[in-house]
């Protein structure tokens, strides 16, 4: 069954967020996840998604206009992927119609000493989004389990109560306002494999390469398996995870901006009521 509307093409492709949850209480198996699907979009192909991604867009920018004028509710969407899983890609384009003063894309790379003298929290809270703010992280609190953890980094000990410190932290978010939306963009080993190549061979994306890195690619099935458990016992209804197949980047661009549309579109806002009369006013000559 096709998710577009037949009699407007330009409909978005629905369903995003019903199919992609993590459901509380579901376990995760991403080897069962087809990377490569693009089911919600029916049989059309990428040449054909252009429309429906503008509107997307469009209606993200109108709806997060009146997210900061109503300055109510804050929003922090989580994008974590494997390395070259399109989290800066997809920020790039799904974000793009958003006016600069109205977002914030924070980036968590290894901590610094100043940050590991503090709870691994410490470097998160101060990125959380204020009133009327739009926050993205690209990477996020999770690498505290997730890196600590494939590459022992820390004791086990360590990085197995910080499932309840992440999940605990959420709620507290969630309850004093901030609405979340987590996302894996899930990429295969071999679509991996294929980018890395790509970069590879040209040399402006040379610097986007560090050899230390592909270590990471040794430990793949290590990191799905760590994956599959933190994504497995950290989706709740306050935090949910959403896993996005990512191998073709128009798809998870598209599902991405789904997602984000509905999720802001069932805050019910609203442009802040005038307590004044336009109708009185006269501007000045």
């Amino acid at each position: 069954m096709s998710w577009v509307d037949v009699d407007n093409p330009c409909m978005p492709v629905k369903g995003a967020r019903e199919r992609y949850l993590v459901r509380h209480g579901s376990k995760v198996d991403l080897e069962k996840i087809d990377a490569q699907e693009k089911s919600l979009f029916g049989d059309a192909g990428k040449g054909e998604q252009e429309p429906q991604f503008e509107r997307l867009r469009a209606e993200l920018q109108e709806l997060q206009k009146v997210l900061y004028a109503q300055n109510q509710h804050r929003v922090l969407v989580v994008l974590q992927a494997m390395d070259t899983g399109g989290k800066d890609g997809c920020i790039r384009n799904v974000f793009s119609r958003i006016d600069p003063q109205g977002i914030h894309v924070c980036s968590f790379k290894k901590p610094s000493a100043e940050e590991l003298a503090h709870d691994f929290l410490w470097r998160i809270h101060s990125k959380i989004p204020a009133n009327g703010q739009l926050v993205v992280f690209n990477r996020s609190h999770y690498e505290d389990i997730i890196a600590v953890r494939v590459k022992q980094l820390a004791p086990e000990s360590v990085w197995q109560r910080r499932y309840r410190h992440v999940s605990e932290f959420e709620r507290m978010l969630a309850e004093e306002g901030t609405t979340l939306v987590k996302i894996f963009l899930h990429i295969s080993k071999d679509e991996q494999k294929r980018r890395l190549e790509g970069r590879l061979a040209n040399p402006d994306k040379h610097w986007k390469i560090n050899p230390d890195d592909l270590k990471d690619r040794v430990l793949w099935g290590e990191f799905m398996r760590v994956y599959e458990d933190v994504i497995s016992h950290t989706s709740t209804p306050q935090a949910p995870w959403y896993v996005v197949p990512a191998n073709r980047k128009w798809y998870r661009d598209l599902c991405v901006a789904r997602i984000l549309v509905d999720t802001l579109k069932n805050l019910n806002m609203s442009f802040p009521p005038i307590t004044w009369d336009p109708g009185t006013i006269q501007v000045a000559d």
